[in-house]
């Protein structure tokens, strides 16, 4: 046999088409992702253009202001351009990295500077609201399945439901009330902490208390219910039939067997439901003044400060676009049937 012969038999066809087919379905689906950006960018730019409220009159409001002063104040903030102009400025300064300046919460300050030290508190409350809703999700939804019909699966499953349609203003109002007074129900530190490393933690976690517990509350139960179903689908599979013949315990039928392919559409769910948890970060954080981008948005809604809002929701929707596309990667991963699709 020649060597090109040997190399051939080497060569698994297979193989090299399906490593062809991972690169064209990221390619495309990063692809995507950045023509979702962009279309998201378009859209809130003119969106935010029909809010009711003239930003120059929001900043000479009470103040004695000429009609020549006006105009000099709309022409340097740009708002005397044709709406198409102002667009093309914008995108053109976002390409750059330049989100632009406040005008009415932080006259002139950057964008960027202000959307920067209200990430952390944000990330700080969604994060650990996410991995708590999926810790406590995932074991009381593999428990109710495994269960099935018994008083805890239906008393789990009754509260689920329950939480899953509650408004979540309306679920951390009804904190502030039961719990009156038991934790701080504004802001995120208090001015009478001690300023050493641990009481400050200390601090924060007990604000975060209520505004966590009232996301938690909610995606929990999502998690649960997910999980719960995928795993009721998987009780009567044959392997797991083949498992108990074989001698197996229950608990390692369960916990090697059917457990890890009934995670699989719940790991996709969690990336994919970032943006159901921004969305409610947004409101918890404006009921309990908790200092993120959700209180941001809410203060420059009132102007409203349109370099905020765009800014805001650019950063935030980049983000929801980034969990969809690597929930759509780690599905192929994890799943081998998508691969070989």
């Amino acid at each position: 046999m020649t060597m090109p012969d040997q190399a051939a038999v080497l060569i698994d066809p297979d193989e090299h088409r399906s490593g062809t087919g991972t690169a064209r379905f990221v390619l495309q689906k990063v692809l995507e992702a950045i023509i979702s950006v962009v279309l998201v960018v378009v859209l809130f730019f003119f969106l935010f253009r029909m809010l009711p409220g003239d930003p120059v009159a929001a900043m000479t409001r009470d103040r004695v202001t000429s009609p020549q002063q006006i105009a000099e104040l709309r022409e340097k903030m740009g708002v005397d351009k044709p709406v198409f102009v102002q667009f093309g400025q914008y995108f053109w300064n976002l390409l750059h990295g330049d989100l632009g300046e406040s005008r009415l919460l932080n006259n002139g300050r950057p964008v960027a500077d202000m959307i920067g030290e209200r990430l952390w508190p944000t990330i700080l409350l969604v994060g650990s609201a996410t991995v708590l809703a999926v810790i406590i999700g995932l074991w009381l939804g593999i428990r109710a399945a495994w269960r099935r019909d018994s008083f805890f699966d239906r008393a789990q499953t009754g509260i689920a439901l329950t939480l899953w349609s509650v408004p979540q203003f309306w679920l951390g109002l009804m904190l502030l009330v039961v719990t009156d007074g038991l934790f701080p129900s504004r802001g995120m530190h208090s001015p009478d902490a001690a300023p050493d490393v641990l009481s400050q933690t200390i601090d924060v976690l007990h604000h975060l208390v209520l505004p966590c517990v009232t996301l938690l509350a909610v995606f929990y139960a999502q998690y649960m219910l997910i999980m719960r179903s995928s795993l009721l689908g998987e009780m009567n599979a044959d392997y797991l039939t083949t498992a108990r013949a074989k001698g197996l315990r229950d608990d390692l039928v369960r916990r090697r067997h059917a457990v890890p392919n009934a995670l699989l559409p719940t790991t996709t769910l969690v990336f994919m439901q970032f943006g159901a948890v921004v969305a409610g970060a947004v409101t918890v954080e404006a009921v309990f003044s908790w200092p993120g981008l959700g209180q941001l948005t809410y203060d420059a809604l009132h102007g409203p400060d349109l370099p905020v809002l765009q800014g805001v929701f650019t950063v935030l929707a980049s983000a929801v676009v980034l969990m969809n596309l690597l929930a759509e990667l780690l599905y192929r991963v994890l799943d081998p049937r998508v691969r070989t699709s």
